[in-house]
């Protein structure tokens, strides 16, 4: 039973369709830029007004670091794993963003830039970061090897957030609509509705899951700056 629930998540095992259940990560690259062709609409309005606010909110968390447009890389980030994580909410679409493969992808390499930058350029700052402002002597290696632990888990902590919170989503729906065929109208009915409420709560962690991710690696660039 366990094997057919979590099946849902696993890509084809042809070659070519594996590649293009792959592939659906990146069709946002190419459906965004044609909105630009169009006349402006309202859905155009809001989606670049929360654009800007996140532009303004990350600038303000990067404090001098984001005068420079560096908030455009987190801003992107955020609109990349929000299409992935709708997409996957649509029937028979593979859900790329609960698979440990493409969120550890995405923060792996952030945290290791922010890493080496920081310890290349602000050496004394780094060090000092291990051992936060007041600690007595006595637990200052205690606070390092605290402090190393926390700093060396944070890709795994970011992978993992977002991956279980999409798997658990999906596995509510999918065991809600397995139990549905042997189920009475009526409840059957109660069950479609509960089916719909679980599908807005999973479109509003698909936003705040997204949203997370971003402001977390923008707070991990901030530290080494």
């Amino acid at each position: 039973m366990m094997t057919n629930l979590f099946s849902v998540f696993d890509p084809s095992s042809s070659i070519f369709n594996l590649s293009l259940n792959w592939m659906s990560t990146f069709i946002g690259i190419l459906l965004i830029p044609s909105f630009y062709w169009f006349m402006p609409s309202r859905h155009h309005i809001l989606w670049n007004n929360v654009l800007l606010t996140l532009h303004k909110e990350f600038k303000t968390l990067l404090g001098p670091a984001g005068h420079n447009g560096s908030t455009f890389i987190f801003v992107s980030l955020f609109s990349m794993i929000l299409f992935n994580n709708f997409l996957g909410l649509f029937p028979y679409i593979f859900t790329s963003t609960s698979h440990l493969t493409l969120t550890l992808t995405l923060a792996l390499p952030l945290w290791l830039s922010f890493m080496v930058y920081g310890w290349i350029n602000h050496t004394q700052h780094m060090f000092a970061h291990l051992v936060p402002q007041g600690t007595p002597a006595v637990l200052m290696p205690f606070m390092v090897c605290i402090e190393t632990i926390s700093n060396v888990i944070r890709p795994g902590t970011l992978a993992v957030r977002l991956a279980a919170n999409m798997i658990a989503g999906h596995l509510l729906l999918t065991l809600l609509g397995n139990t549905g065929p042997s189920l009475s109208y009526l409840i059957i009915s109660l069950l479609l509705i509960g089916q719909i409420a679980l599908l807005v709560l999973e479109s509003a962690v698909a936003i705040i899951q997204s949203y997370v991710f971003a402001v977390l690696s923008t707070l991990y660039s901030s530290e080494v700056n």
